[in-house]
């Protein structure tokens, strides 16, 4: 780090020269599971630790988004920032915590997708949600031989896991399929090996990640949105039963949010983070180097804030 520090006594300077000066407390980093997340996280540490010249921490474990946000909320410094928070699927957390308590803040955010995916392989055969519905198509992806193809939903605990089980049951899907929920490098290996052999795979996924360009994969049309086709819970006990969604999801903001006891206890870091805009691409690019070339996220993060100066100085302004 201390490196980093000199290459970037530069952006340090520029803001010690505007008043901006460090404050003792550390940054307490949430250690949300998925490699865009650990990358941002990083970054923030590296620029915290960098020309910010504080302390920051990324928590070992701290991988629940609604822990983190009760930590956010309470301000004693157990947690301050979820480094990815995707918007509308967190909706229960920004009700909660940003919009009635007040007691969380955000950034400027990034856009994002989610959509199902086949291998472009077999883009041909398999193009829109009714061709989901055929029987045959069906039996292409059945792995167990009970008679269900599998799809990959996501991970245990992400809020977009039961959003597409939702969906596949509001589609009309359930007799046909069922969801894996498996951890996501089970699944990358899955899709690896999938489309080497072009092999049938269908799952969740989104952008930004490296497997768009690592892997030639087509997404699968979806009934446009209307109002009232998505009407969800999930966080209700019987988030299955009392939820439906039959359209295309809408693209995703996805955010950094803190704890706003930043701003008393950190002042230089919560204006650093309300100020945070970060491009797809670039995430995209250390996903890349962190998930696909197993590179570390703290060389990751420090390598890139040396190599762009003018962006960081940007944020801390």
């Amino acid at each position: 780090m201390k490196n980093l520090k000199t290459t970037i006594g530069a952006v340090t300077l520029s803001a010690l020269a505007t008043g901006v000066m460090a404050q003792d407390a550390t940054v307490k980093i949430g250690d949300l599971s998925w490699t865009g997340a650990k990358a941002i996280g990083h970054v923030i540490q590296a620029v915290i630790e960098g020309p910010l010249d504080s302390e920051a921490e990324i928590v070992d474990g701290m991988s629940d988004g609604s822990v983190i946000a009760t930590g956010m909320d309470k301000g004693d410094g157990s947690v301050d920032v979820y480094s990815d928070l995707w918007m509308p699927n967190r909706q229960a957390i920004w009700d909660k915590y940003i919009d009635e308590a007040g007691t969380v803040a955000h950034n400027i955010p990034y856009k994002g997708t989610q959509r199902i995916y086949v291998p472009s392989h077999m883009a041909d055969r398999i193009t829109s949600i009714e061709d989901l519905k055929d029987p045959e198509i069906a039996a292409m992806f059945d792995k167990d031989g009970n008679g269900k193809g599998e799809y990959w939903a996501g991970d245990a605990g992400w809020k977009s896991t039961r959003m597409w089980q939702v969906k596949f049951k509001s589609y009309g899907l359930e007799e046909l399929w069922e969801a894996e929920v498996l951890p996501q490098d089970t699944f990358k290996a899955q899709l690896k090996t999938a489309v080497t052999r072009e092999q049938p795979i269908l799952f969740y996924y989104w952008t930004p990640e490296w497997i768009h360009a690592a892997y030639d994969i087509t997404p699968i049309e979806e009934p446009a949105r209307t109002e009232g086709c998505e009407d969800v819970n999930l966080d209700a006990e019987d988030w299955l039963e009392v939820s439906t969604f039959a359209c295309a999801s809408q693209d995703a903001s996805i955010y950094v949010a803190y704890s706003k006891s930043l701003e008393q206890r950190n002042p230089p870091v919560a204006k650093f983070l309300s100020q945070l805009a970060m491009e797809p691409d670039t995430i995209n690019d250390w996903i890349l180097k962190i998930g696909r070339d197993k590179m570390d996220p703290r060389d990751v993060a420090e390598e890139w804030v040396a190599n762009n100066a003018d962006v960081v100085n940007g944020w801390i302004e």
